[in-house]
């Protein structure tokens, strides 16, 4: 039996929570206020609180403040009738557990209460916070305290079921970061899904999440289970949502509402269980600004926000990082005996790396390809990271008389496009990465500038 704390001002949410948890055999203590919900704190001792967040007087975020400055270790669930409120991403930031949106249903509210107490048992924060200490979680890698930070933030998110959003710049490890947290959580059983939502035609893109029937478009020509069923019990991870198109961004908001939707061209309402996770290297609330990006959807996607920090702000990880990429392209090349020479992890630790890990990887991969023996010397590094002024892509420019602007500009962009091109092996995808663009943009001005056929040879052999 647990002893539970209810703290919400109104009377027949409370007495309803009262009820149904007395009925699962818990004891429950009741307080109308923030106020009368911290004297019982004080006094009792309980192994959970609910709060809701608004309330008259101390409301639930002011409660829980209350709670960690005495030193109690309480998993608190906040609950609230405001699914955009900013005060409930504040309350996950200082430590809450989980918290739910009014209405929910009882079903939803027991399994977070029973996360939370295993929890406060010891079988669930502690054995992921465990990990924290060492210098690689799920491939994450890294011992400096800005990545330490982030595990333990990782490993809060795991053990609750809330849409989280990630950003960071491109080539940071997004994606890594969110299957760390689905693998650490309690759908790690089930399927965990990626999409790229930069990479896909908007009807493409709705048919692959929501998928579609029989003769619902030309080419339609069987029915098509879309990655929401796909991963049914398990997470589906959207990344760079910020492309998709308006039509797309009402779809995902009425699903991340209800967790209902309809196959392309079906009549038929489908219900999911789906955790939803959502990266991007823009930024949205400009985007919500500009009116490009819907404001109510941008608070569904982000309930919990997560950074992850580009690596020329963790710069005491790139010698780890380094070493542990060359073990993998070396071992690729049965060359297990490879390192990295001090001077050329001098040059490493001193490029601004816009491209991040992922850059990384490429530089060590050509590397390992062209070293004459089994050091990596600077010589064997590319010119973008020996020498600061090309990586930093600032071209010098002749302003003598009768110079064209447009001309320039097509000449600079030109040179940037090849130049991305090259550092991400003549994949397009990761070009336009690297530049900050979705990929229907990369294709079209390689397009204008002629590359494309000189993708084609490169990555198809001219066929």
């Amino acid at each position: 039996m647990s002893r539970i704390l209810v703290v919400e001002d109104e009377n027949g949410m409370r007495t309803l929570l009262r009820i149904v948890l007395e009925k699962d055999g818990h004891q429950v203590f009741t307080a109308s206020d923030g106020i009368a919900g911290l004297a019982v704190v004080t006094q009792e001792a309980l192994d959970l609180v609910i709060a809701d967040i608004r309330m008259p007087g101390l409301d639930g975020v002011g409660l829980l403040a209350a709670i960690r400055e005495r030193g109690l270790d309480l998993p608190v669930i906040m609950i609230t009738a405001y699914a955009s409120s900013e005060s409930a991403i504040q309350a996950m930031k200082h430590g809450a557990f989980d918290y739910l949106t009014k209405p929910f249903k009882m079903d939803e509210i027991k399994l977070v209460i029973q996360r939370a107490l295993e929890m406060r048992q010891g079988s669930g924060e502690s054995r992921l916070l465990a990990q924290v200490d060492e210098p690689v979680l799920r491939g994450i890698i890294g011992r400096s305290a800005k990545m330490i930070d982030l595990y333990k933030l990782i490993s809060r998110v795991a053990l609750v079921d809330s849409t989280v959003m990630i950003t960071g710049e491109s080539g940071t490890g997004k994606e890594l970061v969110a299957r760390t947290i689905h693998y650490n959580s309690a759908r790690s059983t089930k399927p965990f899904m990626a999409i790229n939502c930069g990479a896909l035609p908007e009807e493409l893109l709705e048919s692959e999440l929501f998928g579609h029937v029989k003769g619902s478009f030309t080419g339609a020509i069987a029915h098509k289970v879309g990655l929401f069923e796909v991963a049914s019990g398990g997470t589906v991870f959207l990344d760079e949502v910020a492309e998709t198109s308006p039509r797309l961004q009402v779809k995902l908001l009425r699903f991340l509402q209800d967790r209902i939707f309809r196959r392309v061209g079906g009549t038929e309402d489908l219900e999911v269980d789906v955790r939803v996770m959502a990266a991007t290297n823009r930024n949205l609330p400009q985007m919500v600004q500009a009116g490009t990006f819907r404001e109510d959807l941008f608070y569904r996607l982000n309930v919990i926000p997560l950074e992850v920090p580009p690596l020329r702000e963790r710069r005491d990880d790139i010698p780890l990082l380094a070493n542990s990429i060359l073990e993998v392209f070396a071992a690729r090349a049965n060359r297990p005996s490879m390192r990295i020479a001090p001077g050329a992890m001098a040059t490493l630790m001193s490029h601004h790396w816009p491209g991040n890990v992922r850059e990384l990887e490429n530089v060590l991969e050509r590397a390992v390809a062209l070293a004459v023996g089994d050091e990596i010397d600077t010589d064997t590094l590319p010119s973008s990271v020996r020498e600061p002024a090309a990586a930093a892509g600032r071209p010098d420019l002749d302003m003598a008389a009768g110079t064209n602007l447009d001309q320039v500009v097509a000449e600079v962009e030109e040179r940037l496009l090849r130049q991305a091109l090259e550092k991400a092996g003549w994949s397009q995808t990761r070009a336009a990465q690297l530049l900050g663009i979705n990929f229907r943009s990369f294709r079209y001005r390689a397009r204008k500038y002629g590359l494309d056929r000189e993708i084609r040879e490169r990555t198809h052999g001219g066929g």
